[in-house]
């Protein structure tokens, strides 16, 4: 359970904090609370609907209606973030960008609420099968306190950036917002996870000490043959009838046996020392290492990724592509398209590269049986004896274990030839070494791109796309079609430059700078087929009567010298050394272009506009 919600958790986690806010949501308030109030009603009704369904059934079926909705809690999240506008409401809850973490915070209880609803909706089934009365807040409670030391570090990461962040000291705001200062957070995320998190986290399962007694001298005295000090806890997870152990805590000192009641009871003097010799073996391999280091990894390339994606996302038509069939803003857009491929990595890391080495990791300590009892035959009547008690088939696999059945067959063929254990741990040891050369590689490669050259010239592209979406989102504006035509113009695309100044004369057919402009294009084109010096005359005559300046004129001298009216044109250009007399020189020198040259031979002027 805890291993599938670790994963649900992190995709919540990162849709949120990768989201950017719209500028203003697509729906009022009310229409928002309306909304969500549907997405959680509809969610505890399918949830109730559910549970009620399996009410004569076994456990196996609640693991699986939680499993299903849970899947089913992301999607919903997802629709709340993304298609609610969810992070635009919850703004104000960073006090001004101060504090990210308070609206992070906001959104991870939105994503427990969800939750909530399924554990609200599974006490009645839950009481019946684990024969435990719980009153409702006592129960959300519990399972709150449950699944909090998943998303602890996060916080307490984010926390203690944001603090210091704050702190008036610019020599540490540099350091942070350097590539030292990953490190220096992971750091500080390390000594969390060895010094405080395993005394919080069970303070808040609420695991207690195992009282005095002949079972707890047992597990001592075996603990002591095997080299391992821990202090050993009762686990009461699922009231403590769950047939499992677990080891927690990477320092001796903090560090934690946790057995369940019902592992004590099930499992004969043999069976039990077999378990724990593979909860010590977890230890002895430095396997909760492991663990912290490729979190590391997946933390390490995921930000390197992240650098580069932007730049191939603007260098890709696609992207424009949606941008114009879609509503969305450009920003939101390119933070949805960002964030899904990071998405997408996260999960196949968790469900695949990382649960391929918690299987191994698992297979490895089964393997430690062997050195700690010198035979695999107690541990695998144990899996026998907890497939038989809890229903479980040994062909059953989830992703961060080997079902029963392939963990028997391990133990059996390293019982035959004890070779396979050393096969085992050098298996292990090399595909960690590939996998750190991999990242090292991986994220090594993406530092070394040109991002430059990735997105180079779709800084126009983008900003045509904006101007082509601000004037479909206010078709009675004339400002974004001049602005997209005066972009377009600058960048030699007339055809553009044309169709957007059109489209700001019939919304503003009084705008000096629309008709001259317009006029300018129609008589300079390098495209011959856009050229019209008839209707450039026209514009750029209404153009003068409009607002009489230099460059007005000289836009109507050249249309009267398209329209071989040269002197009309002399006098034009006249006009405007009266009026310009900054330009006289450039001025005289369309003088004695027009009376030297035919404009059908040249047709093209330097002006800018």
């Amino acid at each position: 359970m805890l291993y599938n919600n670790l994963i649900y958790f992190l995709v919540a986690i990162f849709t949120f904090s990768t989201n950017t806010p719209v500028d203003s949501p697509w729906m009022p308030w009310w229409g928002f609370l309306v909304a969500s109030v549907m997405l959680l009603g509809g969610f505890s009704f399918v949830a109730k609907r559910l549970y009620s369904s399996a009410l004569t059934e076994k456990s196996v079926r609640y693991f699986s209606i939680e499993r299903k909705l849970s899947i089913l809690a992301v999607g919903c999240f997802i629709l709340w973030v993304y298609f609610l506008d969810l992070k635009y409401y919850l703004q104000p809850l960073s006090l001004g960008g101060k504090l990210p973490i308070l609206e992070n915070l906001g959104g991870l209880s939105v994503f427990f609420l969800l939750f909530c609803v399924i554990w609200h909706q599974a006490r009645p089934l839950y009481q019946q099968l684990f024969h435990r009365e719980y009153n409702s807040f006592g129960f959300l409670l519990s399972n709150i306190k449950i699944n909090l030391p998943i998303v602890l570090p996060w916080l307490l990461l984010s926390f203690t950036f944001d603090i210091l962040v704050l702190l008036p000291l610019p020599g540490l705001k540099e350091i942070l917002v350097s590539p030292w200062g990953d490190l220096i957070l992971f750091a500080v995320f390390v000594v969390f996870l060895v010094l405080f998190f395993p005394p919080l986290v069970r303070r808040l399962w609420d695991c207690r000490p195992m009282p005095e007694g002949q079972m707890r001298e047992k597990i001592l005295a075996f603990c002591r043959t095997q080299g391992f000090g821990s202090e050993i806890l009762y686990w009461p997870l699922f009231e403590g009838q769950v047939i499992t152990a677990g080891i927690m805590g990477i320092v001796p000192g903090f560090r934690y046996l946790l057995v369940t009641p019902a592992l004590l009871e099930a499992l004969s003097e043999k069976e039990l020392e077999s378990v724990l010799a593979h909860e010590i073996g977890h230890v002895k391999n430095k396997h909760l290492i492991l663990y912290v280091l490729l979190f590391l990894g997946f933390s390490v390339f995921a930000g390197a990724l992240a650098r580069p994606m932007p730049h191939f996302i603007l260098s890709s038509d696609t992207y424009y592509w949606l941008l114009g069939k879609m509503s969305l803003s450009p920003d939101t857009l390119l933070g949805i398209l960002g964030a899904i491929p990071l998405l997408v990595l996260l999960i196949v890391y968790f469900r695949f590269i990382f649960g391929f080495f918690i299987r191994n990791f698992e297979r490895q300590a089964d393997a430690s049986v062997f050195r700690a009892q010198g035979t695999g035959v107690h541990l695998i009547s144990s899996f026998e004896r907890i497939a038989v008690l809890t229903g479980t088939s040994r062909e059953e696999k989830n992703w961060h274990h080997f079902g029963l059945g392939e963990r028997i067959g391990f133990l059996e063929q390293c019982e035959q030839n004890r070779l396979a254990i050393g096969r085992q741990d050098r298996k292990v040891y090399a595909f960690m070494l590939l996998y750190f050369c991999c990242i090292a590689g991986l994220s090594f490669s993406v530092q070394q791109l040109d991002l430059q050259k990735i997105s180079a010239g779709y800084e126009v592209k983008y900003a045509e796309a904006v101007l082509l979406q601000k004037s479909g989102q206010e078709p009675g504006n004339s400002l974004w079609p001049v602005l997209l035509g005066n972009l377009m113009q600058s960048e030699k695309m007339e055809s553009k430059a044309v169709e957007a100044y059109e489209q700001a004369a019939k919304l503003r057919p009084t705008s000096v700078e629309v008709n001259n402009n317009l006029a300018w294009l129609l008589l300079t084109a390098k495209d011959k087929t856009l050229r019209d010096p008839v209707r450039a005359l026209t514009l750029a005559r209404t153009a003068v009567l409009l607002d009489e300046k230099g460059f007005v004129l000289d836009t109507l001298a050249t249309a009267f010298w398209a329209n071989r009216l040269i002197e009309n044109a002399v006098e034009s250009e006249v006009r405007a050394i009266r009026l310009d007399p900054g330009n006289r020189r450039y001025y005289i020198e369309q003088i004695q272009r027009f009376q030297s040259n035919r404009w059908e031979e040249e047709g093209s002027g330097t002006r800018g506009q």
